[in-house]
């Protein structure tokens, strides 16, 4: 029998905050950190989330004393912090990085590829600030990274590999990551609406987050999720366009509640992707029918903080969980009328309700598709 695997500890940076609580408070109360903001020299502003570099570098200079470290590592340090300081690292203890774009900025006006720039340097940079004694982990897998993350570090306990994990998951905004999305006319003129009939694209974001996952939880902890089960599938559908029949995302599902012993009817909330781009939102939501699960209340969280990437499925799993602890469903922002071919349940305002298994889901360039089902302990 397999151990039971369980997540005690979360925190996150943002722009509506730089803990969970002040991220939560802002949910509740409906604000979004999407704004106009000039990201490329001598080009229009564009919509994106961004944290505001005064705030972080005040929040930084609290808390650290060496500002030796970029500004995406200084969003990483600061959301770990908090559980480093928690929770005891040993020979056992694992380490895992979720980033897409890693230290992208670096590359700006260079002639040679900086060290920082190559993700492992950047993972193990980390991992020797804070005094981790293994070799990191790193998990690159376009938008689905933060997702395979936790199931990373489940399936890597339960093996007998660790005993316990911190995952990290951060990208920021940069003129490359703007530059490729716009090239695919894929960036919205105004605050996105996932799954809304008027969509017209997605915004960036930028974010960390940090999560600590164990098989031996202390009986002191404040709460508990036990990660029930994930899968990951790639349908190899395109380089960039999600699949029209969503079979990498309704095997995914299927295969993680098949995990879980989860049914369709026991699913209390989807935390979705939902990147509000027109092929994405309809792929999801033909993948959902399939598996019956059309009637559950479902979000996206990309109206609040944009896409963050590689940090976005962690980010969101955190928002999620809080949802279960606060027995609060929070809206999918800016969602009016329903622009998907198929039945969803989207929650249109604040709501209480009992949520006891959540399901988590990610897609992303390449095909990739993730998802795991947590249950609150």
């Amino acid at each position: 029998m397999n151990k039971e695997i369980y997540i005690t500890d979360y925190n996150c940076v943002t722009p509506l905050g730089f803990d969970v609580e002040s991220n939560w408070k802002a949910l509740l109360d409906g604000k979004s950190g999407v704004a106009l903001h000039k990201v490329i020299q001598n080009s229009e502003a564009f919509f994106v989330s961004k944290i505001d570099s005064e705030k972080l570098e005040e929040e930084f200079s609290n808390n650290f004393n060496n500002q030796d470290f970029t500004r995406l590592e200084k969003m990483f340090l600061l959301s770990l912090k908090p559980l480093v300081e928690k929770h005891q690292i040993s020979d056992e203890t694992a380490f895992i990085l979720s980033t897409t774009k890693g230290n992208i900025s670096l590359l700006k006006n260079q002639e040679k590829l900086p060290e920082g720039v190559y993700l492992f340097n950047l993972a193990q940079k980390l991992a020797d600030f804070f005094g981790f004694k293994t070799k990191p982990i790193v998990v690159s897998n376009a938008c689905v990274s933060g997702v395979m993350a936790i199931a990373v570090a489940k399936n890597m306990i339960q093996a007998g590999k660790y005993k316990d994990a911190f995952i990290i998951a951060g990208d920021e905004i940069s003129e490359f990551v703007i530059s490729g999305f716009n090239s695919f006319q894929a960036i919205g003129s105004e605050p996105c609406k996932p799954y809304d009939k008027n969509r017209n694209g997605i915004n960036l974001g930028e974010a960390a987050a940090a999560m600590y996952i164990t098989s031996t939880p202390s009986e002191n902890e404040k709460f508990r999720f036990k990660v029930l089960g994930d899968s990951a599938i790639n349908d190899a559908n395109h380089i960039s366009g999600p699949s029209r029949t969503g079979d990498g995302l309704f095997a995914s599902i299927q295969n993680a509640m098949r995990e879980a012993k989860v049914s369709a009817e026991k699913i209390d909330f989807i935390s979705a992707h939902g990147t509000a781009t027109i092929y994405n939102d309809e792929m999801e939501a033909i993948a959902f029918n399939r598996m019956e699960l059309q009637n559950v209340p479902l979000n996206s969280m990309k109206g609040y903080y944009g896409h963050c990437l590689g940090a976005s499925g962690l980010l969101e799993s955190i928002i999620s969980m809080e949802s279960s602890l606060h027995n609060t469903l929070i809206p999918s922002k800016n969602f009016e009328e329903m622009g998907v071919s198929q039945d969803l349940n989207i929650i249109k305002e604040n709501q209480p309700t009992e949520i006891k298994y959540i399901l988590k889901t990610a897609s992303g360039f390449g095909g990739c598709n993730a998802a795991i089902v947590l249950e609150k302990a």
